[in-house]
């Protein structure tokens, strides 16, 4: 076993970094057993060094790119968030052979390609599992697990916010706001949820994903993005008389074409947005703030993670986790997996991305309003799988579920639809995914 010790900066002593410094502290004899030589933390960066009492003073700094720089640093765990100044405080540290264990999402999908070069470069290691999922092993398997399988899809559950609301609509029948507003007072929407609800969060960790399971450089751009703020209770209804519930869904699909000639060819398509899922899904059964992942591979066929996809103990984890493969690494000599996007698959852009929808229509109560709108449909080569119409004095309300379509078809035939002089009103529509 190795005397000297592996010497950890650690950039940001929020919630995480919290109870990664603890976790450090009160298991350190086992960490030394697993890795093969002591772990220790050489430095804090913080804003306001007053606000971490139970941290020792003479490791809090608010000079963090000092601390980077330190010859006293072997390792720079980064749980600070955002893009800057993380961006250049990694690239600083991945370049002066430093690894670099990080749990930033929205930074990994927009320079992902830019950090791994750095490492590369220098034979040092970037470790992120704390990006996605929190503590569910979810990263790890499709970089090493699933390394000689090939992975056609990857769906799920990311975030836990969007799925504690979207839970709680359906249980109690409430509607988005006031869900909303308890989510906040319970702690489980954060002062301002923009990230969560509009799917900018879900979006960062759905581009991580695609490039893991697809070997393709992805970033959080390439992902169609629809966040939850326009569900409301009137479609969890819906969902709920066909047999479904609603959830924010990351998708991450390999999509292949067939030409005239027979000729293939490949493209990834990746999307985020809510949907109607059969309650005969594991993934509708998944309640509260919790995660869960589906992946489909040719060989393993389909697995599922399941578990806390956030908080302060769950992601320090994950973020120990990682440091156990970096400290092992750098004991032993190894190095960990680097990048693979060897592939370099064309991301599909969302327009041609063939999914199934539910439409709600509000409609005047008279006869052949059915066949009009059923021919809008056929007129764009939107074919319907499920018609459900309900009659009330002067109007009706008509459901209609398609098979497969492409997003502009779609769009298209809705437009039509709603200029019909029998439709007063296109209420609502919603993706549908998963087979009854």
């Amino acid at each position: 076993m190795a005397d000297k010790p592996i010497r950890v900066a650690l950039l940001g002593c929020g919630t995480v970094g919290t109870e990664v410094t603890r976790l450090l502290r009160d298991q350190a004899a086992d960490l030394t057993a697993r890795i093969g030589a002591p772990m220790e933390i050489t430095g804090i960066a913080v804003r306001r060094p007053n606000k971490h009492r139970d941290v020792p003073a003479e490791l809090l700094t608010t000079d963090a790119a000092a601390l980077v720089a330190s010859d006293d640093v072997d390792v720079v765990v980064e749980v600070i968030g955002g893009i800057e100044p993380a961006r250049t405080l990694l690239l600083d540290a991945l370049r002066a052979g430093k690894s670099v264990v990080t749990a930033n999402k929205a930074l990994l999908a927009e320079s992902a390609g830019e950090l791994f070069a750095a490492a590369d470069a220098s034979g040092a290691d970037l470790y992120f599992e704390a990006a996605v999922a929190g503590a569910i092993p979810l990263l790890r398997p499709l970089r090493e697990s699933l390394a000689g399988d090939r992975i056609t899809r990857v769906m799920g559950i990311v975030n836990g916010t969007t799925n504690y609301i979207l839970s709680a609509m359906d249980n109690t029948g409430s509607g988005y706001g006031e869900t909303l507003e308890e989510a906040s007072r319970l702690g489980y929407a954060e002062a301002d949820p923009t990230a969560d609800v509009d799917g900018f969060d879900a979006a960062s960790k759905a581009a991580i994903l695609a490039s893991l399971a697809f070997h393709t450089r992805v970033t959080a751009a390439d992902v169609h993005r629809e966040g939850i703020a326009s569900v409301a209770s009137a479609d969890i209804a819906a969902a709920r008389a066909l047999g479904r519930t609603v959830k924010l869904l990351a998708i991450c699909e390999r999509v292949t074409d067939t030409d005239e000639s027979g000729e293939t060819t490949e493209s990834v398509a990746v999307r985020v947005h809510p949907a109607m899922i059969p309650r005969s899904h594991p993934l509708a059964g998944v309640g509260g703030a919790y995660n869960a992942v589906f992946v489909e591979a040719d060989a393993a066929g389909s697995l599922m993670f399941y578990g806390q996809g956030a908080g302060g103990a769950p992601t320090a984890s994950a973020v120990l986790g990682d440091l156990v493969a970096v400290g092992r690494n750098m004991v032993q000599g190894g190095r960990g997996p680097r990048e693979s996007a060897y592939a370099a698959l064309p991301v599909r852009p969302m327009g041609q991305t063939p999914t199934r929808y539910h439409i709600s229509l509000d409609v005047a109560d008279r006869a052949g309003v059915l066949s009009q709108v059923a021919a809008v449909f056929a007129e764009h080569d939107v074919s319907i799988a499920v018609v459900r119409q309900e009659g009330r004095t002067d109007d009706a309300s008509l459901v209609i579920v398609t098979h497969a379509a492409s997003e502009a078809a779609l769009r298209s035939t809705v437009d039509m639809v709603a200029g019909l002089p029998v439709v007063r009103e296109v209420v609502s529509v919603m993706r549908v995914e998963g087979t009854e």
